[in-house]
Parts: C-alpha cells; structure tokens; sequence
C-alpha cells in the first residue's frame, strides 16, 4: 500500500520496499515533515545513528546472500573407494639388472579417489603383485597424486594422473628386499554404472624406479577395478 502526503505543493508516497537505504531515506523525510508540524528537528547524532544502523543492516544482509550463492555454487567433495585386479611387467628377470621378465605378476590393490572439484582431484592406490611370481621376485605398490579429468565420451569417464610414492620389491630366492621410489605416469576410464557404483574399465601406468640397485626400473601393466562412492 502506498500513501500519498502533501509536501510543497507535491505528493510523495511512501512504499513498503525490503531496501534499508531506502526505508532510511522514507524515514529521514517523514521526520522532517513530522519537524515541521511540531517544531523540533533531527540532531546530526541522531541522523548519524540512523545512517550507520541501516548500513549495519544491508552489509549483514548482503553477506548473508553471498554466502548462500557460495554454498549453492560450490560442488560438494566426492570421496569413493574401490578394488583392484592387476597384471603388471615386472621389469626384472633375476640377472641384477632391469629386463624385461618371461612372466606376468598378477595381485589386487585398492584405491581412494578424492575430488574437490571437477578439475581438482586426487588418487592414492596400493597395489601387491604377488601372484604367478618367478623365483619369488615381487613387486609392491604404494602411490598417490593429482588425477586430471579427460573430455567425456557418452558414459566414459576418461582421465590422465601423475603419482608419486614407493615401490616395494623382494629378489630372487627371497635373498633380499628393498624399497625405491616409484613414479607412475598413467590414465583409464571409468563408467558409471550407479549413482554410487562405478567400474573402472581400464587403468594403464608406466612406472619409474629411478634409485633401483643397478639402473633404472621400468614395470608397467594394467588394472580393472570397481569403486564405491561414501560420499
């Protein structure tokens, strides 16, 4: 509702408005017509009080909706957890030195992935390969490392990562074992089957050892796996 008072041979109406500015302005103005009629005007104390309430009041307000946009707009973190089923190249045939075996290891591992965002995700796996082993000759897994997503294709989820941490690796004859670094460049694509189940088509690594005994250490090899999501 609005309504009209005669000011200088002029109207001015007054509206109800969710805008302190300019309820503050309404509000100054009817004083000064109330001051008028009996005589008595606004202290420059008392215009001052009003003038810093109202401003108290937008910046509140106006904080309040730029952190409800902010939650609204920010995605929420996904955490999910899964298995693995790997074949690997160990890269070591029992001579001392780096080449390339008669044999596949085979093992499972499990992995965490941690997205932030859509563009900030991390990746941590372990992996043991302790199956069809030649001689005893071993090979462990334990890395973590930014994952970066891929252009989707249909229901593809490709992605690429680069991870970093050790290798574990037990020798010929179980005659010594030793821990090296590790750096695995790789990618694969995931599928979402549910809203909480993906499957992990393909995961490929090639990886480094840089400070093995005798060179530089090359497994490389494949993983299948299925994640769930906690959140």
């Amino acid at each position: 509702m609005s309504r009209a008072i005669p000011l200088s041979g002029r109207s001015v109406y007054f509206l109800s408005s969710p805008y302190c500015f300019r309820a503050h302005w309404a509000t100054n103005l009817k004083a000064k017509i109330n001051s008028r009629k009996t005589g008595r005007t606004l202290t420059p104390m008392k215009r001052l009080f009003s003038t810093l309430i109202c401003f108290a009041l937008y910046a509140g307000a106006t904080a309040a909706r730029a952190q409800v946009v902010h939650s609204a707009t920010m995605p929420e973190p996904k955490l999910s957890v899964g298995a693995l089923g790997s074949m690997f190249q160990p890269d070591y045939a029992g001579t001392g030195v780096p080449a390339e075996a008669p044999n596949r290891l085979y093992g499972w591992g499990t992995y965490v992935d941690y997205n932030l965002s859509h563009w900030i995700q991390l990746e941590g796996e372990a992996r043991w390969l302790r199956a069809n082993a030649r001689n005893n000759v071993r090979e462990d897994n334990y890395l973590v490392g930014p994952r970066v997503p891929l252009p989707r294709y249909w229901k593809l989820h490709p992605y690429a990562k680069a991870l970093f941490g050790w290798g574990r690796m037990n020798f010929q004859y179980d005659y010594a074992y030793g821990r090296f670094a590790d750096i695995a460049l790789g990618g694969g694509v995931d599928i979402p089957v549910t809203r909480r189940i993906t499957l992990r088509a393909v995961n490929f690594e090639y990886q480094m050892w840089p400070n093995w005994i005798n060179g530089t250490l090359k497994p490389y090899g494949g993983d299948v796996g299925i994640s769930y999501r906690i959140f």
